[in-house]
């Protein structure tokens, strides 16, 4: 019959379905849409409109805060009135990143970056909720490592885009405009997306009448652990993003070394290549632990924090940057394919919205002063040494919160 109940066996191996693959699509476009206006937009503002790297500090600050408050309500509100319709209304307004380039003063450019930004901010933990809910808990490892697979290789084309066109002359302006088509395409195949969730088979009963409605201690007791380590992740993942920044300073740094805007560029190009990678490979052979997760993740990106400063600090080859970028692709790689897969197992299905929310949040909090304070730790000592140290002490500090969680086994969840 074709409303029966699917088996186990069935939904482990149906993952990658037709919306699966479309919610996944629509990233790919947004990325490809949006990456690139990050990639130009430091260089756009700091070289054609001449403000100081402060500004483009203040600038990331401005769309990283009141975008937390953005992402927090898009999970709350795709929790109440439909994820889709969210991540819809939230993606239609992603463009105004790309009219940012035609400001003529640095007001006027970060106020269309940053309402960009937090039209981005809302729309992903629905999108978010929107894959968890398509996908059985079994696979949503590798749904989210395959959607981080998709989201970062358009990030990645739109790098080597933004690259080749800075090479061959095309205005920054022009490439800010070009960006706008992909975009659309990411509504367009959002909107084609079927709101459907996967039924998977209830457990079977082990106990009748009222007991089976009540929790046993041990159940308690489990829901407390998860809990626990769920606001155990978001301290860490917070003080990680105290610790994390855009990836327009490495551009600036790069740049400043090369006095090369497609260089510079390069090394975002490197970056999405490398984390692209690792999403389908965390995603698919990775136990989703919360080890990994401190390890590969938050540990990772703190050397590679460590990593910059310590090369901008050579005043050698430029090249050297380059593999330092790319431990910061992995890391990232890891930490966008296993904190939403850990959230989504161990946050009630009904309020999944609401922990992708926080989630969200929480690391934007953390960005906005994160900017902040590499902003002015190089605007104080002309050097990048002090910004990129600051930020590789508070990443290893959130491995270790995040090491001293409650241990759970997120397998024993599916």
């Amino acid at each position: 019959m074709s409303d029966a109940i699917p088996t186990t066996s069935e939904i482990k191996n149906s993952w990658l379905t037709r919306d699966v693959l479309f919610i996944c699509l629509s990233a790919c476009f947004a990325d490809l849409g949006y990456q690139a206006v990050l990639a130009i937009f430091p260089l756009f503002l700091v070289m054609n409109l001449h403000a100081a790297v402060w500004v483009f500090a203040l600038a990331t600050a401005i769309s990283y805060g009141p975008g937390a408050i953005f992402g927090l309500i898009g999970g709350r509100l795709g929790d109440r009135y439909g994820h889709k319709k969210m991540a819809i209304t939230g993606n239609l307004f992603i463009p105004l990143l790309s009219l940012a380039g035609l400001a003529t003063t640095p007001v006027v450019a970060v106020a269309l970056f940053a309402g960009g930004w937090w039209a981005r901010n809302f729309r992903s933990p629905p999108r978010r909720t929107l894959m968890a809910q398509m996908v059985s808990r079994t696979n949503r490892g590798k749904a989210f490592g395959f959607l981080h697979a998709l989201d970062i290789g358009g990030g990645f084309l739109a790098a080597t885009g933004a690259m080749i066109l800075i090479w061959g002359g095309t205005p920054l302006k022009i490439i800010f405009l070009i960006t706008i088509v992909p975009l659309l395409c990411s509504s367009a195949v959002l909107a084609m997306v079927r709101n459907k969730k996967i039924e998977e088979p209830a457990p079977p009963m082990t106990a009748t009448g009222d007991a089976a409605d009540k929790p046993s201690a041990a159940a308690a007791a489990t829901d407390a652990t998860h809990r626990a380590l769920y606001h155990r992740l978001l301290w860490a993942t917070g003080l990680y993003g105290f610790s994390s920044f855009s990836f327009g300073f490495p551009i600036l740094t790069v740049d400043q070394a090369t006095g090369s805007r497609a260089l510079a560029v390069l090394a975002y190009v490197i970056f999405f290549g490398v984390s692209a990678l690792t999403g389908l490979v965390v995603g698919k052979f990775n136990k989703r632990n919360v080890k990994a997760l401190a390890l590969a993740g938050y540990l990772a990106g703190g050397i590679g924090a460590a990593g910059m400063a310590v090369v901008s600090t050579l005043h050698g080859s430029a090249i050297l940057f380059y593999p330092v970028v790319a431990l910061m692709g992995l890391a990232l790689g890891v930490i966008e394919t296993l904190e939403p897969t850990i959230i989504s197992l161990i946050i009630p299905p009904k309020k999944t919205g609401g922990g992708m929310g926080a989630l969200t949040a929480t690391r934007s909090l953390g960005l906005f002063f994160a900017n902040i304070l590499m902003g002015l730790l190089y605007n104080i000592h002309a050097s990048w040494v002090w910004a990129y140290g600051y930020a590789a002490i508070l990443a290893v500090v959130a491995a270790g919160i995040l090491l001293s969680a409650p241990k759970v086994d997120i397998d024993s969840l599916n």
